[in-house]
């Protein structure tokens, strides 16, 4: 378990975007209340190039953040030494505010799933995925961030609710939260639940993040609603009503507006970002 009063590390509360190459010259002539950055890290784990001259280039204006999407945090095998290995390379060298990695899994022996897997919330779940999270802090040499994930089932085997799995996450390995307020609010419309009632019980004191971001409507065979993380359109406004009322319990923090499909021109991401600034400023304010 890692203290995590030794990890002072922290992204300044404001707004922060998901970093793409084609907004690189807008975000260093014109970035408005943008104060960080977010890359997903398996886009950058190889060796130099024009990633890696673009963040060396950006660092010294805005402070940074890796989040990982391939590390399987929720699977029974054990982690991939090899990839967490390029992890620690990267993270040495950029030297980010905040590490993260979702909380699902990917992988099943030698298969690689694209996609971010759901998994069901049990005390056996719970030691595997805190045993995990204690090697990635170990071999970072830091404090790791876990994203609750947007879900579109639950498993009858669960023991323990998400927030109740989560906080014993945070007790366990000294981790701290990604607080994703798109993926509460799909996960309440799918699954049934106020998004309110889920924030009043998540470990609210280990958050270091909050992230949203835009979802596709749909419905299932059934005809009720259906959400879809998808990361591909403007965040919608119950999702920002939903950020104002986190906001109101974590006090200021750092706001990530995520668009990785789809993307859009700068003026739109930057219009995004606008908006999170005026929710900040609002909380502060009030």
């Amino acid at each position: 378990m890692l203290d995590a009063t030794q990890d002072a590390r922290r992204l300044p509360a404001a707004p922060g975007v998901g970093y793409k190459a084609q907004h690189f010259t807008d975000l260093r002539a014109d970035p408005g209340p943008v104060k960080w950055l977010e890359i997903h890290a398996e886009n950058y784990i190889g060796d130099g190039g024009r990633p890696h001259a673009q963040l060396r280039a950006l660092r010294p204006d805005f402070a940074m953040s890796v989040h990982g999407v391939g590390l399987s945090i929720g699977g029974e095998d054990p982690l991939d030494t090899d990839h967490l290995t390029r992890l620690k390379t990267l993270v040495d060298w950029l030297e980010p505010a905040s590490f993260s990695e979702h909380l699902a899994w990917s992988t099943h022996g030698a298969e690689f799933l694209d996609d971010l897997l759901p998994l069901a919330y049990t005390n056996a779940t719970l030691t595997c995925v805190a045993d995990h999270i204690d090697q990635v802090q170990d071999m970072l040499g830091r404090q790791m961030l876990l994203e609750n994930p947007s879900s579109y089932l639950a498993f009858e085997a669960s023991t323990m609710s998400e927030t109740e799995f989560l906080s014993e996450l945070v007790r366990k390995t000294g981790c701290g939260m990604l607080l994703d307020v798109n993926n509460v609010f799909i996960s309440a419309t799918n699954l049934g639940y106020t998004p309110q009632g889920y924030l009043d019980t998540y470990p609210l004191s280990a958050v270091r993040e909050i992230h949203v971001g835009g979802h596709a409507e749909d419905a299932d065979e059934h005809g009720s609603p259906l959400l879809i993380d998808s990361h591909g359109c403007e965040t919608a406004d119950p999702v920002w009503t939903l950020l104002e009322y986190a906001l109101a319990l974590t006090g200021p923090a750092p706001v990530l507006v995520e668009w990785d499909n789809d993307v859009p021109d700068w003026a739109t991401l930057r219009a995004e970002a606008d908006r999170a600034a005026q929710a900040l400023t609002a909380h502060v304010s009030g």
